[in-house]
C-alpha cells in the first residue's frame, strides 16, 4: 500500500512538474511567427496597444508597429552607410555616410513609404473593462528604397558628388530587393 501512494505520489509530482513553467504560462499573441517578421522583401513591424478606450488602444499599437518599423528601416541605412565607410577609403567618405543617415531620419520624419496594413485585432476585456489592440505594417523593401532616393534628390544640402553615391546605394540595395522578389 505504501509503495502504491509512494508511486503515485512521485508520477503526480512528476507530471505537475513537466506541465508548469517557472516564467507562467506561454500566451499566444496574433500577429507571430515567420509571416510577420521582416525578411529580404518586406519590413514589418507589429504593436499592441491597451486603454479602457478602443481608439487610445489602436493608436497605441499603431504607434507601436511603426516605430518598430522605422527602427529596422533605421538599422539597415546605418549598417548600409556604415558599410560604405568600411568599404571606402574616400576622405569624405563620413560626410557621405552623415548625409545618407541625415537622408534616413528625415524620411522616417516625414512619412513611410508603401505602408501597407496587413492586420488589426481588437479584443474587450469586460472584467477589466480594457480593449486591447494588435496590428501589423509592412513595407516593401525597394519601394522604401526608391522613396529614399526621390527624397534624397529634393535635398538641397546633398552636393552632386554626394548625391551620385547616395543613388549608387540605394540601387544597390533596390537591386537585392527586386532580386528577392524574383
Amino acid at each position: 500500500m505504501k509503495t502504491r501512494y509512494f508511486f503515485a505520489m512521485v508520477t503526480f509530482l512528476i507530471a505537475s512538474a513537466c506541465g508548469s513553467s517557472p516564467f507562467g504560462q506561454k500566451v499566444k499573441e496574433p500577429f507571430r511567427g515567420n509571416a510577420y517578421e521582416s525578411n529580404n522583401r518586406f519590413f514589418r513591424g507589429t504593436g499592441k496597444g491597451e486603454s479602457s478606450q478602443d481608439n487610445i488602444a489602436r493608436s497605441k499599437a499603431d504607434l507601436d508597429a511603426k516605430a518598430q518599423l522605422a527602427g529596422q528601416v533605421n538599422t539597415t541605412m546605418k549598417q548600409v552607410a556604415d558599410q560604405y565607410l568600411g568599404q571606402t577609403e574616400n576622405e569624405r567618405a563620413a560626410d557621405v555616410a552623415d548625409k545618407f543617415q541625415s537622408l534616413v531620419r528625415q524620411t522616417m520624419n516625414t512619412s513611410i513609404a508603401d505602408l501597407r496594413k496587413i492586420g488589426e485585432q481588437k479584443y474587450f476585456d469586460a472584467k477589466a473593462n480594457k480593449y486591447t489592440v494588435f496590428m501589423a505594417y509592412e513595407i516593401k523593401k525597394n519601394a522604401m528604397f526608391r522613396f529614399m532616393k526621390k527624397q534624397a534628390k529634393t535635398d538641397q544640402t546633398i552636393d552632386e558628388r554626394q548625391m551620385k553615391i547616395i543613388e549608387e546605394i540605394l540601387d544597390e540595395q533596390i537591386k537585392r530587393a527586386d532580386e528577392e522578389d524574383n
